[in-house]
């Protein structure tokens, strides 16, 4: 054997191994009680708190690294930890654990005309992958909504984020064992290699149930294209924000400016702007100019390059750009259904707000709008499981079965049925 296939012969007996501790600590889990995983949960956020060093830390040298292979500022930005984010992280973990616990719900139950009691309620889905790459935070929310839904979890961070997810991954690892629970509840794969990505999408003969992919197109795109089990994902977040007419221009600047600006490199950002030709007079330009004025880089359709001689002429494709950076494109629509068309072909089903004084045109847009979170009045960047009072999200699931939206613990179950009879048994 040569030296290449003995490492892929290592890699593949590491990644199953991972996978075989991972089915029987998530048979644990499924059994264990809501306390319990509660109060692991919260020994989990405690010890990354007490770690807080150790994560800055790992995380500068994750950093420095990214620094020297010339890294962007909002790749940066996303890999990027302080005291604050992760307290927030912990946060995020408290929440999760103060959750109701989703297992075991009863979500309907019916009687059945020959006497049998029929019961539909929350099971664990069982083992996951997270492959995620920049983003060391994703460490503790996928853990985190995992195992408070029953599921034990395998966790594939990004190269960059190596050492920062491993100082996270230590320390939850370590509030959960010293509750009782098993450490191998959340396991996170040690190696770079990425023929490991590889064996969790083939789905590792079965112990993997569910695939999570969190990160760029080309990372989500192989897993939706590879994967042989089933995938939350989103390929891309191309958000709109779409000011109809009557609009208040101070509420419309700051959302506007929010939806874009707060953070460019999260996927609820605002790519496009879309303005009601009725404003084009009254509020295209102060929008462009706020823009440009923060630092963002506005590409416009004819109308908006004549009202700021700043703006740059965009082309076809910037329309369907995911630009995760300071970058906007801005266009005139000619009301409600020409906004809605332009969503329906250059959105990607994530989330488009629409910010109007007119509730009508609001509950139309809300209806017709075929994405997984629409908005009114309120900024895309709410596209965010915390903020929808998750404690956190694994991703943002933007197709049509199972879970769509921001996938807390609730939508990491399955479902099963419990019949209770008395004899019954059926006619020939």
């Amino acid at each position: 054997m040569d030296a290449k296939s003995n490492e892929t012969s290592e890699v593949s007996a590491l990644v199953h191994g991972i996978g075989r501790r991972a089915r029987a600590a998530a048979r644990v889990l499924a059994l264990a009680a809501g306390d319990k995983k509660k109060a692991a949960l919260l020994a989990a956020a405690r010890a990354i708190r007490e770690d807080t060093t150790k994560i800055l830390a790992a995380n500068a040298e994750d950093l420095a690294a990214a620094r020297k292979n010339n890294a962007t500022a909002a790749f940066l930005d996303r890999l990027a930890l302080d005291e604050k984010r992760i307290n927030a992280m912990a946060e995020g973990i408290e929440t999760v654990a103060t959750l109701p616990d989703p297992v075991g719900e009863v979500t309907a139950a019916w009687d059945r005309p020959n006497g049998l009691k029929i019961e539909r309620v929350r099971t664990p889905l069982g083992v996951i992958a997270v492959v995620y790459e920049s983003r060391p935070n994703v460490t503790a929310d996928a853990g985190a909504l995992a195992f408070k839904a029953g599921n034990a979890v395998i966790l594939r961070g990004g190269s960059d984020s190596f050492h920062s997810s491993q100082a996270i991954h230590a320390a939850m690892t370590r509030g959960i064992a010293g509750a009782g629970l098993p450490e191998d509840s959340i396991q996170l794969v040690p190696t770079r290699d990425r023929a490991a990505v590889g064996l969790l999408l083939s789905g590792l003969d079965g112990l993997v149930d569910v695939v999570v992919p969190r990160g760029g197109k080309s990372l989500v795109g192989r897993v939706q294209a590879e994967a042989k089990v089933p995938v939350f994902a989103h390929l891309e977040g191309i958000c709109h924000v779409y000011v109809n007419a009557p609009a208040d221009l101070e509420m419309a600047k700051k959302i506007v400016l929010n939806a874009k600006m707060r953070r460019t490199g999260v996927c609820g950002a605002a790519e496009t702007l879309l303005v009601d030709k009725k404003l084009a007079g009254s509020h295209l330009k102060p929008l462009v100019e706020m823009l440009i004025d923060a630092g963002c880089e506005v590409r416009g359709d004819e109308a908006t390059c004549k009202a700021d001689s700043r703006v740059v002429a965009a082309s076809e494709q910037d329309w369907s750009t995911e630009y995760l950076d300071a970058i906007i494109s801005v266009g005139v629509v000619d009301g409600i259904d020409d906004a809605v068309e332009h969503i329906a072909r250059y959105g990607s089903h994530h989330t488009d707000s629409i910010v109007t004084d007119d509730r009508e045109a609001a509950e139309s847009f809300l209806n017709r709008v075929d994405s997984a979170i629409v908005l009114h009045n309120a900024s895309t960047q709410f596209a965010d499981g915390g903020e929808f009072g998750f404690g956190g999200e694994i991703g943002i699931a933007t197709g049509r079965l199972h879970a769509r939206g921001p996938v807390g613990a609730e939508q990491l179950t399955s479902f099963k049925y419990r019949i209770r009879g008395s004899g019954q048994t059926r006619p020939g």
